[in-house]
């Protein structure tokens, strides 16, 4: 996934004990399936984020993931509106954000249609060696 995306090769294992931590752990946030007759159509992660000076939870969608063959056929768009339930269920939500690559403008158009916008921030980071 992260290689189709974001051109980043990862290691079967590095992957295999991040999905397996994430189940074991549900404070680390929650997997969301779409099935078409029996088959994963789609997938995405959830994690969240407090924000003192709003008060309330940020929802973020990572790790999207629909197979080619899936595409522009809806899933993403279940898979959003599952979240946007769940989030105003939960109360203290006050929003959902993710990030997508510059360059991925198809997958940025399929956020704006379900009613996301991009935002002035830019997102910065420093990872660590492992």
């Amino acid at each position: 996934m992260a290689l189709e995306t974001e051109g980043k090769p990862l290691g079967a294992t590095l992957i295999r004990d991040g999905v397996s931590n994430a189940f074991a752990d549900p404070d680390k946030g929650f997997y969301l399936l779409a099935e078409t007759d029996g088959t994963v159509a789609g997938s995405l992660f959830v994690t969240k984020e407090w924000s003192d000076w709003r008060d309330g939870w940020f929802w973020w969608i990572q790790s999207v993931f629909v197979p080619t063959q899936f595409r522009r056929r809806g899933v993403y768009r279940a898979l959003h509106q599952e979240v946007r339930a769940r989030a105003k269920a939960k109360g203290g939500v006050i929003g959902i954000r993710l990030y997508v690559e510059r360059e991925n403008d198809r997958a940025q158009e399929t956020y704006r249609t379900v009613g996301m916008s991009a935002t002035p921030y830019l997102l910065f980071e420093e990872e660590f060696d492992r």
